[in-house]
């Protein structure tokens, strides 16, 4: 599967830890990439700085669901299911 056109779910939905050009604490989910350009399109896709988490997501029909709407739905699930637990947490 390809990437819908006009989409960027992946780029603005989960978290990323890692450094991305001109972020260098990364971002937090929700929040749309810097290089996310207005047709929602990533503009350092072939980039060597890329985030290895970037490259790591693929289109499938998953995650992408029929829309853009489902596509960052189920990618804001997946970020909440996967959030380290508070309750988890060494701190009491």
């Amino acid at each position: 599967m390809s990437c819908r056109p006009s989409c960027g779910a992946c780029c603005i939905a989960p978290s990323i830890s890692s450094p991305i050009p001109g972020m260098p604490d990364g971002k937090p989910a929700g929040v749309a990439c810097m290089h996310l350009d207005a047709d929602y399109r990533c503009l350092i896709f072939d980039h060597p700085d890329r985030p290895d988490v970037c490259g790591s997501l693929q289109a499938s029909e998953e995650m992408c669901g029929e829309n853009r709407t489902q596509a960052l739905r189920w990618l804001g699930y997946v970020e909440e299911e996967t959030r380290p637990s508070r309750s988890s947490s060494t701190w009491k």
